[in-house]
């Protein structure tokens, strides 16, 4: 049946249109993960680290020495194999689209080409334990966590643009996820097994100072972190099977579930630097989710 209104109702058939036009089920959905890639890691899956295409680096493909190059849809293969006696963990990009690998079994920080894929030794350190994690400055400052497992120990060290190593702290404890804040003023450190997130302030050199607690908790384990471009910091819990986000103030905004017990880093990449990526060594894959807010990293990339 067809509803007729008078001229002078506006309003009304204004309310009219709206209420029959199609209806939109487009909006977007956030912080809920989804499968990216199926069986083609090991429980050592990695890194992530975005390049400025999107695609996505992952450590332990296949094999423990292997790392991976994933596109957004998921199609995976081997972008390079590391050297004898090496094995990576973080990664992390430089402005000029270097990869620098953690390398916890040669105690090295290794520089891989993107484009000729020649790997090189960027810094060699005999006093680290196992370097971990890294995190980059916009100056391209490398910051490494550095644990001993055994002791449940760990540390912290900046490593400046030359490859010099600097031990800026040597009283943490199993020193894990690591990352610094998008106005460069702030190191954010968490321990796994005290399951403290620690926050240092960062001086004009690079070095680190005035530590300070950022937040406890309670339970379960902590691995990699990651800003957003509001300084926001998504954390990997270790155990839980979620990655948490925190204010810069230490407060709890939100809790994703990530599909696995066992989440051990997080990057953030896609078209708009809105869709989180986490490696989840108990299923060995990397799962995805939307966020609100683009990742620091993806906005580096943009500058």
């Amino acid at each position: 049946m067809l509803l007729k209104l008078p001229t002078r109702a506006p309003v009304a058939a204004s309310l009219l249109a709206l209420l029959l036009a199609p209806v939109s089920f487009s909006a977007e959905i956030f912080f809920v993960a989804t499968p990216l890639t199926s069986g083609e890691f090991t429980k050592g899956i990695e890194g992530p680290a975005c390049d400025r295409k999107g695609n996505i680096y992952c450590v332990s493909y296949l094999e423990s020495a292997n790392i991976a190059q994933v596109t957004p849809s998921g199609r995976t293969k081997l972008f390079v194999t590391l050297p004898k006696g090496s094995t990576g963990n973080g990664i992390r990009f430089d402005p000029n689209g270097s990869l620098f690998v953690a390398d916890y079994t040669g105690h090295n920080i290794l520089r891989i080409d993107s484009i000729s894929k020649k790997i090189t030794v960027f810094a060699h350190q005999s006093a680290m334990n196992q370097p971990n994690d890294l995190a980059i400055a916009s100056d391209g400052t490398l910051y490494a966590s550095d644990p001993n497992w055994k002791n449940n120990t760990g540390q912290v060290w900046r490593i400046t643009r030359d490859g010099k190593t600097h031990l800026e702290a040597a009283d943490m404890g199993t020193s894990n996820g690591i990352e610094v804040s998008p106005d460069g003023h702030r190191v954010y450190v968490n321990e796994s097994v005290q399951r403290t997130i620690w926050v240092f302030e960062r001086d004009n050199t690079g070095a680190l100072k005035n530590k300070r607690v950022l937040k406890k908790f309670d339970d379960f384990g902590f691995d990699g972190m990651r800003c957003d471009i509001d300084g926001n910091l998504y954390a990997t819990r270790h155990g839980k099977g979620t990655v948490i986000k925190l204010s810069a103030t230490g407060e709890v905004l939100r809790e994703i579930d990530v599909l696995g017990p066992n989440p051990t880093n997080i990057c953030f990449g896609g078209e708009d630097g809105c869709t989180a990526y986490v490696t989840e060594a108990s299923a060995m894959r990397l799962v995805q989710f939307r966020v609100d807010r683009p990742g620091l990293e993806w906005a580096r990339w943009k500058r």
